[in-house]
């Protein structure tokens, strides 16, 4: 990741790192998605390309990071969105964060 930042003008990063508050001086946004635990859990239910969320378990496990981890990610972020919009908004809302993309000249 540092390598990474060091030589783009223009990076964003999607997920989540025990880590990640390391390089939030690095980022000029840090962005937190959220979006109700039902939302997300339903969400997690019904896609059909990964099995993790479809057991009570591991919805138990997603509950309790919403409630423990969602608050520290929520003071380490800069802007918060709304899961719940429609992806192309988030795009957009996010695209204008990055701001224009810089002209490389090789």
């Amino acid at each position: 990741m540092a390598d990474l930042l060091a030589t783009e003008a223009t990076v964003v990063v999607s997920g989540t790192s025990e880590n990640q508050g390391d390089f939030y001086d690095r980022f000029e946004q840090v962005v937190l998605l959220s979006a109700p635990v039902e939302v997300l859990i339903e969400r997690v239910r019904a896609r059909t390309n990964n099995p993790y969320g479809h057991t009570v378990e591991q919805q138990d496990r997603i509950r309790a990071h919403v409630a423990d981890v969602e608050p520290l990610l929520r003071r380490g972020a800069s802007i918060e969105l709304d899961a719940r919009m429609p992806i192309r908004e988030l795009a957009e809302v996010i695209a204008r964060l990055v701001g224009p993309r810089p002209t490389r000249h090789d």
